[in-house]
């Protein structure tokens, strides 16, 4: 028995500690189990309070539903006007394309008139007087005007080693 005990003792612990974990969890299973039955459930509960309760989530539900609905037709009614802008401007496009015109162009003010027209709460900020950055001589690849420092490529040739 000795033997045995010092060849295998470490895993017939480990298997003693695993078999309790696992009788611990089902006891704690049927012990849930058994006090969940349906009937036991509804039995506790009052009938009125559960009617409440249903026709809450009902109403609730109702009126989920009713936002979605609104949201829907939203949604639908700005598809239906986008469709008809894009049907007005190929109506334009086609017609100065019939006069002989460049339809690009009136394609780009019906676009910035669509614009302005939808940002006329918005007022178009000034931009100020930036100076550059650098100078207008500057240059990299010249070396001039860059500062201090220039760069100049290494020696021709085979390297000086050895």
């Amino acid at each position: 028995v000795g033997s045995v005990l010092s060849s295998y003792g470490w895993y017939i612990l480990l298997a003693a500690v695993a078999v309790y974990v696992l009788v611990q969890k089902v006891s704690r299973s049927l012990a849930t189990r058994a006090s969940g039955w349906p009937g036991a459930a509804d039995a506790a509960e009052e009938p009125d309070v559960v009617v409440r309760r249903q026709e809450a989530l009902a109403a609730a539900r109702l009126r989920m539903q009713e936002e979605l609905n609104a949201q829907a037709e939203r949604y639908k009614e700005k598809q239906r006007q986008l469709e008809e802008e894009k049907r007005r401007q190929k109506i334009a496009m086609w017609e100065s394309m019939q006069e002989g015109k460049s339809y690009k162009g009136n394609l780009k003010l019906n676009q910035q008139e669509v614009e302005s027209g939808a940002s006329t709460s918005a007022v178009p900020k000034s931009k100020p007087n930036k100076k550059p950055l650098r100078g207008g001589g500057y240059n990299p690849l010249s070396g001039e005007g860059g500062g201090t420092c220039s760069w100049r490529p290494g020696r021709r040739g085979p390297s000086a080693g050895g």
